[in-house]
């Protein structure tokens, strides 16, 4: 069983209008095999909060803590938080030139192991882990996002989370772009990485359609920095009939 604890989370950010505090205050913990939901209006920090769990140097934590099974996440280097089991889903996934998609996932999960993956083994997996996400082969030999697709970007991104196997999944707006049937083949993905690895994964999204393929066990309601309430899935059903109107000041 793993945790990733927060508490008290206070974050900021140089804008052109100077300093502006985006997360006053979050608290949240998360364990294995848990799914958690951020949901909220724009603006509301839920990406903000990922980011900064991922290392993200734009954004500058002021006060509070976050850990991961007890070891201090805030003093870790970026590579050294994706060794210690976090994996960002970026809602804009980059595009990294002259890196093909294979040599990056054996690269990825060397430094993960510290060990190569044997190679007949490992392609064996990221064959049957693309078929499953309806990703051709000759993706492996193109670079990493260079000319995908909105839809193909978010199923690279979901290939890595098979592969890779993390202890916890940030999943920033992992559903945006997406048509109806790529957001079942990539929540499928998710559900798989889930299953088999026993993963946490906290889901930020503004709709509750790819909470209709990923079932939460947690919602929580992000407004103003904060989080505004928290609930089940029940919690989900109520935002998508009533909106976020009720919590606007």
């Amino acid at each position: 069983m793993s945790t990733l604890e927060i508490k008290n989370l206070h974050v900021e950010i140089e804008t052109d209008g100077g300093t502006k505090e985006i997360l006053k205050g979050v608290d949240l913990t998360i364990n294995s095999g848990e799914i958690h939901a951020i949901m909220g209006p724009n603006g509301s920090g839920k990406s903000t909060l990922a980011s900064t769990i991922a290392g993200h140097p734009s954004y500058e934590v002021t006060a509070g803590s976050i850990t991961l099974d007890g070891e201090d996440v805030l003093e870790m280097e970026v590579d050294e938080r994706a060794k210690a089991g976090l994996f960002l889903a970026m809602q804009y996934p980059v595009e990294i030139s002259g890196v093909t998609m294979s040599n990056f996932l054996r690269t990825a999960k060397t430094a993960i192991d510290g060990d190569a993956p044997a190679i007949r083994e490992w392609l064996g997996k990221v064959k049957t882990a693309m078929s499953d996400l309806r990703m051709s082969p000759e993706f492996l030999e193109r670079n990493v996002n260079e000319g995908f697709s909105g839809g193909e970007k978010k199923r690279a991104e979901i290939l890595q989370l098979e592969l890779l196997q993390p202890k916890f999944a940030l999943l920033d707006e992992t559903d945006s772009g997406l048509d109806v049937d790529a957001l079942r083949v990539v929540s499928e993905g998710v559900n798989r990485a889930h299953k088999n690895s026993g993963l946490g994964v906290l889901l930020i999204t503004h709709y509750t359609r790819i909470l209709q393929y990923i079932k939460p066990d947690f919602v929580h309601v992000f407004v103003a920095g904060r989080i505004a309430e928290q609930g089940g899935s029940e919690l989900a059903d109520r935002l998508e009939a009533e909106g976020y109107d009720r919590f606007q000041v």
